[in-house]
Formats: structure tokens, C-alpha cells, sequence
């Protein structure tokens, strides 16, 4: 047998291996630098109490921990696991802190894991350079400035809320469970060969397939190949290579909250919050419908499935859009499948989607973070949901302005849908003003483009992508006039077509600025008409983001002191530019009007108002026995804003208005 001689990988407990005394671990200049988030704190110590519960024979597995001797032999040079290993720390640093007074012999069991063997000065985990310091102050509770920002301070200042002295046995128990494989390499292996191998061979679990060994992990065998076989593959051959978007807008559509796509499996963090693991009975409960709404996500892609003309129409027109309205029509589709609402209240719904979008398009308004409000709002029922989508689209008046002189955005789907064509794909789209005039090019076959003034040039270049410009005519048609004058595009291709409304050119003398003006006229007032906004005095609020889809964003990014130009509080206008002193207004705020709200949701989060200034970090008095607590990060602000906002009812009632910065961060 051949015998690896560069490489030894052993399977240890990882805080008998933290204690050890001659584990001093240094992090090489060459690593990142620390950067877990509160998000993975949450997770680390989810695991730990978990753990924790199970029998003796229950361990937790936290992945392999990659080092090599240091030239003099003391030390370890940590090449891959820094992240895991310090937030580890982190924790068992809070429980050292949170029990040192009340239990010598636990404390002394966790210092052994903090400090050196030879130096209790020092800690075993030795940082990079440049935050080594920071990091000991933390651990060693040294920390000088209580208003200082680092995600060392951040994380730490999250166990110690969340871990108290009464639970700390519980989860000591819970760390001494933790496993990992040590690979110490020899003198001869090549470091970051083994380092690539370990992070980057194969592509990483996707969001779906993270989902997929959720779902499946506990059963059985057995069990596991009958939900393979019964919802999985069935789900697979539904949403094909959509599948990761399926599972977000399904996400959407169930929680009314927007989830992120990119990042740290955002999808899959999501699905496991919004489903704990339960049961098999409870998961195939889960999984019919989980397949029946992928079976409606399969017929949103591919409308041609459904039976009903009128709803296929519908799903094609949507499709217009991209997919950014399926999470709304899955739930009213599934909702007319189930014949809980009527097939005209679906078309009816489609139909304001689809207003919505293209009228926001028309005036340049974004799209982004608009569905999962409407999906909340349905969940009201019919009539909120028409006061949510009146709401934020655009008025008649404003459309009309734009489309005088503005591009025609999505010109086949609107010009199919007033010119009566139901399938646009055998037509262009046709300039009759082309879009660069051939000096020969001519309005009324006399006075000839080169002969234009600059301003008339410019005005007819202007009014060239503009609704009254625009036509839909046969391909064949196009390529036979293809950059003609008016009279001849009029006489051998207009005159010819089998669309009325381009057959009707065939009356127009002349072409010029004045017949661009009179048809966007005409075509602007059928427009708004099919496209209809819902007949409400709803305010048209032009970029108000209610506080339930503001976005959650980690540490504290650049620009985030400029993040809002302002915030509608229920009717109040808060001169608020960043997510910090919103949160300390909102909770302020709850203490005031609502502390029922405010303490019910700290206690059942573990903050952030306490009762006592436990540690060192940056607080604000409540009263004289409440203190908030104002060291968390960007991500875990914005969701306890949103949380006790939710927990006193009056989520729907906030909004805030994003700046230029806040936009493009």
C-alpha cells in the first residue's frame, strides 16, 4: 500500500484540538481578512444548540481545517479554516466573559481554548498583523473604545446577547461536539494546490441543490428515494434549468419578502427559514404543493400548456416582461387552478401586472423590489391588491407626456396589442421616419433629406423611436422598401399590409413631425386604455420602498451614511439618511408608542434592548433601566427595524425613499 508522505489528515474534536497546548495558530499575511457576518454567527450557534440536544454519540461536523508546521515547529500557519475558527473563538470568548465570575471551573476549561499554553497573555489564534491587536482586545476583553466598528466587535457583541451564564453549560456541551479533519501538510506539499483542491474543485452547491439535501436529509433510504421519485424529479422536469429561479419567486410569493439570487445562498436561507424540518408527513404535505406550483411555474415559461386561449394570451403577454411578475402570477394562477377565484379575476390581475410594468417602463421608473409588496398585498385580498398596484403605477398623464417624445420601450408586445396582431413574429417593427434618413430620404417625395435644416433633421431624429413613428409591418414588405421615402414605403409596402393600422398610412399624403404628433396622439389614447391603471385616487408614490422590501445589506458597505434621502413613518417625514439612525429612531419610537411590541420582539430575538450594559460597545439609554444596544452590523439592523415593525402591525405604514447613493450601492 502506498503511504502519503506531504499530507495527514486526521479526524479530531475541534475544541480538544483548540486546547491543546501546542496548537498556536497563526493566520499567514497572505489570508483575507475576517469577514463573517452576524448571518453566520446565527448558523454557528443554531448548530452548536442543536448539537448540544442530541445524545453523546451526536457530533457536528464544521469541515477541514488546513495548516503547516512554521519554520521554527511552534506554531501552526492556518492556510485554509480561518473564518470558521476565529468565529469559534469569538464564541467561546463570549462564554468565557458571560460565566467567569459565577463558574472558575468552566472558565478555566475555556481559557485553556483562548490562551496560550506558555504566554496567558496572548491568544492561541494570532490574527494577520494589521488586526491582531483588535481581535486580542475582543477575546481577552481589553477593549478600549466603546464606539469602535469592526466585525470582531460586531460578532462577539452578538454571542455575548444571545449567550447567557444559565445556558452556557448547554452550549459548551454543544462546542465540545464539534469535529473537524485537521490536514497538516508536510514539508514537501504544495500549499496552494491543496488549497485550491479543497475551495474550488467542481462547482459549489447551487441554492436548489442545498435545498434538495435538506428536504431529503434525515429519511430514510427508503423515504428518501419515494420523495425523489414522487415531488423531486417531477419538479425538475416542471422548471428545468429554471429551477433556482422557481424556488425564489416561490419564495416570494409565500413569504411577501424579497430574496436576494446572488450572494450566500440567499434562496436556500430563505427556504430553510420558512421551512423547519418536520416530519415526512408534514414534508409530502409541503411537497404536493411545492409541485404543483412548479407544474404553474412550467406553464408561466412555456404558456403554450394551458388550455384556456385567453389565460395562454395572458402568460405570453407577461412574458413580455422577463419573469420578474412570476411570483405574483403564481399565486393567482395556483388560486384559479384551485377555484378559489374566477377565470376573470385572474385576467383581471395579469392584466394590471402587466399595466404596471409597461407604464413604469414608459416614464423610466425601475422595477426592482415592486413584487413581493403586491404579493403581501393580495394575501389582503383582491381590493388591496388593486390599491397596491394603483399605487405605484404611473398616471395617465405622466404616460402621455413621455410618449410624445420618448422611445417606445417593448414596441412589438404594445404595437401587436393596439395594432390587433396576435402573433408579432412574422412582423417588424417598422420606422417609418427611419432612424437614420439616406440623404435621398424624403417626407412627401419632394424636398429631400439633404435638404432638411439641422433643426428639422433633429426634430424628425428625436420623434423616430416615439410611438407615432412606429408601425408593425410584414417582413417581406420591409426588405422590399427598406430605407425608401414615405410615398414609396406608402404605395408598395403600407398599402399592402394585412394590418389595418398600417393599411391606414396609405390615406397619409406626407410624413412628417406634425403626422408623428397626431398619431402618438391617437395611439397614446388606446394605449392608456388597454393598459389601464386601476380607476383609484392612490397616491403614484414615484419610488417609495416600503421598509419590509428595503434592502438588507451586509457590513457597512461605502456611501451607507447617504442610504435614504428621507422616511415616511405613518404620515411623518423623517429627515433619515442611514440605516443606523433609523434603527435607533424606530425602536426609540416603539418604546414610546408600542413597548409591548418592542419588548415582546427583543425577547424572543435576544435583543437588542437589554436590561443592563453587559458589555463594552457603543449603547443608548431607553430609561434609566433599558438600554438599546447600537453595535450591530448594516444586516442585522434593518431586519429588527423591520421585525418590530411588523410585531406592532404597522409595517405597511413605513416607507423609505432610496438616494442616488442608496440606488447604485
Amino acid at each position: 500500500m502506498a503511504t502519503a508522505t506531504n499530507v495527514e489528515a486526521t479526524a479530531t474534536g475541534t475544541i480538544e484540538w483548540l486546547s491543546a497546548p501546542s496548537t498556536n495558530i497563526v493566520v499567514p499575511v497572505y489570508q483575507r481578512q475576517y469577514r463573517w457576518d452576524i448571518g453566520g454567527c446565527e448558523k454557528l450557534l443554531s448548530d452548536v444548540r442543536a448539537v448540544a440536544a442530541e445524545d453523546e454519540s451526536h457530533r457536528h461536523f464544521i469541515g477541514s481545517i488546513l495548516s503547516a508546521q512554521d519554520a521554527s515547529g511552534a506554531d501552526l500557519i492556518l492556510i485554509d479554516g480561518q473564518q470558521r475558527i476565529t468565529t469559534v473563538m469569538l464564541l467561546i470568548a463570549a462564554l468565557h466573559h458571560a460565566v467567569r465570575d459565577t463558574d472558575p471551573a468552566m472558565a478555566t476549561e475555556l481559557e485553556r481554548v483562548l490562551v496560550r499554553h506558555d504566554d496567558p497573555s496572548r491568544t492561541k489564534l494570532r490574527p494577520h498583523h494589521t488586526w491582531a491587536d483588535l481581535y486580542e482586545s475582543v477575546v481577552l476583553d481589553r477593549r478600549d473604545d466603546a464606539d469602535r466598528e469592526s466585525r470582531f466587535d460586531d460578532n462577539y457583541a452578538f454571542f455575548r446577547s444571545q449567550v447567557h451564564a444559565e445556558e452556557a453549560p448547554r452550549v459548551w456541551r454543544g462546542l465540545q461536539k464539534l469535529e473537524h479533519v485537521s490536514i497538516t501538510l508536510g514539508a514537501e506539499a504544495n500549499a496552494q494546490q491543496i488549497f485550491e483542491s479543497l475551495n474550488s474543485t467542481g462547482e459549489p452547491l447551487r441554492d436548489h441543490e442545498l435545498i434538495h439535501n435538506y428536504i431529503l436529509m434525515g429519511l430514510s433510504h427508503a423515504e428518501q428515494l419515494a420523495v425523489e421519485e414522487e415531488f423531486w424529479l417531477p419538479i425538475e422536469r416542471s422548471t428545468g434549468e429554471t429551477i433556482g429561479a422557481f424556488w425564489r419567486h416561490y419564495l416570494v410569493m409565500t413569504t411577501g419578502r424579497e430574496v436576494a439570487a446572488a450572494g450566500e445562498h440567499g434562496v436556500y436561507a430563505a427556504f430553510r427559514g420558512s421551512f423547519p424540518r418536520v416530519d415526512l408527513e408534514r414534508l409530502r404535505a409541503e411537497a404536493t404543493v411545492w409541485r404543483e406550483y412548479a407544474e404553474i411555474y412550467g406553464n408561466l415559461l412555456d404558456p403554450s400548456r394551458e388550455p384556456d386561449p385567453e389565460i395562454r394570451r395572458q402568460l405570453g403577454f407577461l412574458n413580455t416582461f422577463g419573469r420578474i411578475a412570476y411570483p405574483l402570477a403564481m399565486s393567482v394562477y395556483g388560486d384559479h387552478r384551485r377555484g378559489l377565484i374566477d377565470r376573470a379575476e385572474l385576467i383581471e390581475t395579469l392584466e394590471w401586472v402587466q399595466a404596471m410594468l409597461l407604464r413604469r417602463a414608459i416614464v423610466g421608473l425601475p422595477t426592482e423590489r415592486l413584487i413581493a409588496r403586491l404579493c403581501r398585498a393580495r394575501a389582503q385580498g383582491r381590493d388591496a391588491l388593486m390599491r397596491a398596484v394603483a399605487r405605484i403605477t404611473p398616471s395617465d398623464e405622466r404616460v402621455s407626456a413621455v410618449l410624445k417624445y420618448g422611445e417606445l420601450p417593448h414596441a412589438a408586445y404594445v404595437l401587436g396589442r393596439l395594432e390587433g396582431v396576435e402573433d408579432v413574429a412574422g412582423f417588424d417593427v417598422e420606422h417609418i421616419v427611419p432612424a437614420a434618413p439616406a440623404d435621398s430620404w424624403s417626407g412627401d417625395g419632394i424636398r429631400p433629406w439633404s435638404e432638411f435644416s439641422e433643426d428639422e433633421q433633429n426634430s424628425h431624429r428625436a420623434l423616430a423611436p416615439t410611438l407615432g413613428n412606429l408601425t408593425l409591418l410584414e417582413q417581406e414588405l420591409t426588405e422590399r422598401v427598406f430605407g425608401a421615402p414615405f410615398p414609396v414605403k406608402r404605395d408598395e409596402a403600407y398599402a399592402r399590409s394585412a394590418v389595418p393600422a398600417t393599411r391606414a398610412l396609405a390615406a397619409t399624403d406626407a410624413w412628417g413631425t406634425a403626422a408623428i404628433g397626431q398619431r402618438t396622439a391617437a395611439l397614446t389614447a388606446e394605449l392608456v386604455r388597454i393598459w389601464a391603471r386601476p380607476a383609484l385616487p392612490e397616491i403614484d408614490d414615484d419610488g417609495l420602498t416600503p421598509i419590509l422590501d428595503a434592502v438588507r445589506r451586509r457590513g457597512w458597505p461605502a456611501g451607507w451614511e447617504r442610504e435614504f434621502d428621507y422616511v415616511e413613518y405613518r404620515g411623518e417625514h423623517w429627515e433619515i439618511k442611514d440605516v443606523k439612525a433609523l434603527f435607533n429612531r424606530v425602536f426609540r419610537r416603539a418604546w414610546t408608542d408600542d413597548r409591548g411590541a418592542a419588548v415582546a420582539y427583543s425577547a424572543r430575538h435576544g435583543g437588542p434592548i437589554y436590561d443592563a450594559m453587559a458589555w463594552k460597545g457603543h449603547w443608548d439609554a431607553l430609561d434609566e433601566e433599558h438600554f438599546l444596544y447600537m453595535g450591530w452590523d448594516s444586516n442585522y439592523m434593518m431586519n429588527a427595524i423591520q421585525g418590530v415593525l411588523e410585531e406592532s402591525g404597522i409595517a405597511p405604514e413605513v416607507f423609505v425613499k432610496y438616494s442616488y447613493i442608496g440606488n447604485v450601492m
